[in-house]
């Protein structure tokens, strides 16, 4: 009778479902499934560390809108991934994270790397599983992967004994399930109920989240806008699902956004919210007209009403919503609803970003040394201007800045921490873009404080054969906090936000990458076309403003966290 390991049968699953990586750094309690992925078509990419690992996981999820794998081994390793997780989980990444633990045997032994797992990570996942019997880890892995992906995406906990894993049972004992769930609820009345709605109001904005994105709902979005003529921002994964140069997309939904976000929300009288959570950055619903009628589609029904009143809540998929929606409009057009409509509405929208990008437009153009962040951005902006380039920001106060300035022409051509606020993610992130499209450019551009969380992934990048650019915006410290200490209580602690000038370039140059450094504004631009054109893993090194204070800046010094 043919007999199979655990370890075999946990490699067998993930090779069957087609998955192109696993990403991880290896250890001990993990080693029975590694030895059966050796030499396999699924690849192990391995980082320096287990946090980006799972990040590059996340990132691999978020830009195709499957389930990637990340595997770590048992205590340090597992308790490393954890701020990955959560910030996966508020990202609705469908990642699958596979850890190794302490045998079933060994429990309350004090064994090697000892704790119980399972646990620590319930809260944070969608749900946490142990596998128990090696016969049954082929249907705990289907398991995983149908509830990471169905429904609100998310990650998925495995826990795998290492006992387990070396077990040996018999093949006929062993259960293979291997389930592809998919579902596109809608409700047919709602959509007539939010078309009425539609054509009883005069100013109405579309906010597009990522639910659009992973529902693959972009042309069906452009259909319904242009059908409509309602005026459409975007946020989050849902950053260019419309592109921010079609005539009825105002860019991005958060008010800090230069442009028209914060007098379209103040104004409406209508909000169409798809696949998009009424959070901190609708000042939990306050941002919006007190007046205006909230239509909220989303595929979690937990989500529909929170913080806000929601007049018209809709538990649907959203591209089965827009489809149901443009079938209503090209069966039995709706008196009142013409692309023309809202005309006047659109008019005021263009005069508030003209007035939005006028006030900063000094701070994208500034000329001044230390170099003005937003100057920076703009930069990196403007020389990265390809359909399919693909940017990634992180830090506090340079994500802020990124954000603010760029234009996303495709969807899931921008990433950042979103509002988990997570640090560290932009080295991993931009590892895995690249990793996914090798003949895209994909820069980096990242805050002197985050570069520090995962700067070893420099060299995983180099070794791997994935050239990024990154961009450091170099403050001399941890901006945002010192920043807004600043407000708050007058000066800023020195202890804790000060770092100083570190040639990070050089680093770089070490690992064997390209190394740059800009201190003038006009140096910006010749230092990416040289670092793109190295095809190397580049570091560009900039100088900015360690005195410009952000809207984040000014966000954080409000939240109530310190004593006035």
């Amino acid at each position: 009778m043919t007999a199979k390991q655990g370890g075999a049968l946990a490699a067998e699953a993930l090779i069957e479902r087609k998955i192109p990586y696993v990403f991880t750094l290896s250890g001990g309690h993990i080693t029975p499934i590694y030895q059966y992925l050796e030499h396999s078509q699924v690849r192990i990419m391995d980082t320096r560390h287990e946090q980006a690992a799972v990040f590059m996981a996340e990132a691999w999820a978020r830009m195709t809108r499957g389930p990637a794998v990340a595997m770590v081994t048992a205590g340090p390793g597992f308790t490393n991934s954890l701020s990955a997780v959560a910030n996966a989980r508020f990202s609705n990444a469908p990642v699958v994270l596979i850890a190794g633990c302490v045998g079933i045997e060994s429990i309350e032994k004090l064994d090697l790397q000892d704790m119980r797992q399972a646990p620590v990570i319930e809260p944070m996942v969608k749900k946490a599983l142990v596998c128990h019997k090696p016969e049954r880890i082929p249907e705990f892995i289907d398991m995983a992967f149908r509830t990471a992906a169905a429904g609100r995406p998310g990650p998925v906990y495995l826990e795998l004994p290492v006992d387990v894993l070396n077990a040996t049972v018999p093949e006929a004992s062993v259960r293979r399930t291997h389930t592809l769930p998919a579902c596109q609820p809608v409700d047919l009345e709602k959509a007539r109920e939010a078309l009425n709605l539609l054509r009883s109001c005069r100013k109405p904005i579309l906010i597009g989240g990522s639910g659009v994105w992973y529902a693959d709902a972009s042309s069906e979005l452009v259909i319904f806008a242009e059908k409509t003529g309602v005026p459409v921002f975007t946020v989050g994964m849902g950053r260019g699902t419309v592109s921010d140069l079609h005539p009825l997309c105002f860019e991005s939904s958060l008010g800090i956004r230069p442009g028209a976000a914060l007098h379209a929300s103040m104004n409406a009288d209508l909000v169409l919210i798809l696949g998009n959570r009424i959070t901190l950055y609708y000042i939990f619903g306050e941002v919006f007209n007190r007046e205006a009628r909230i239509i909220q589609v989303d595929i979690e029904p937990e989500e529909l009403g929170r913080n806000r009143t929601v007049d018209l809540p809709i538990f649907s998929d959203v591209r089965a919503f827009l489809s149901a929606c443009n079938r209503i409009l090209d069966q039995e057009p709706l008196q009142g609803i013409s692309p023309d409509r809202f005309a006047p509405w659109i008019s005021e929208l263009q005069k508030a970003r003209e007035q939005g990008r006028a006030a900063v437009q000094p701070q994208w153009e500034s000329s001044e040394m230390p170099i003005h962040p937003l100057r920076l951005a703009r930069e990196v902006d403007l020389f990265m201007d390809r359909e399919d380039d693909i940017v990634v920001a992180d830090g506090g106060d340079t994500q802020i800045w990124m954000g603010m300035t760029r234009t996303v022409r495709r969807p899931g051509r921008y990433l950042d921490s979103g509002l988990f606020g997570c640090l560290g993610v932009g080295i991993p992130y931009a590892n895995a873009a690249k990793l996914l499209h090798p003949d895209k450019r994909v820069c980096l551009i990242i805050g002197d404080g985050s570069v520090g969380f995962n700067f070893m992934e420099f060299e995983t990048s180099i070794r791997k054969g994935i050239p990024i650019v990154a961009v450091i915006s170099n403050d001399l410290g941890w901006g945002m906090i010192r920043h807004s200490q600043e407000l708050r209580l007058g000066h800023a602690i020195q202890d804790g936000t000060y770092i100083g000038k570190v040639h990070y370039h050089k680093l770089i140059e070490a690992l064997g990458g390209l190394g740059l450094f800009v201190e003038r504004p006009e140096d910006i631009r010749p230092a990416l076309q040289e670092a793109f054109a190295s095809g190397k893993t580049a570091c560009i090194n900039v100088m900015t403003d360690p005195t410009t204070i952000s809207p984040g800046s000014v966000a954080l010094a409000n939240l109530g966290a310190y004593k006035a």
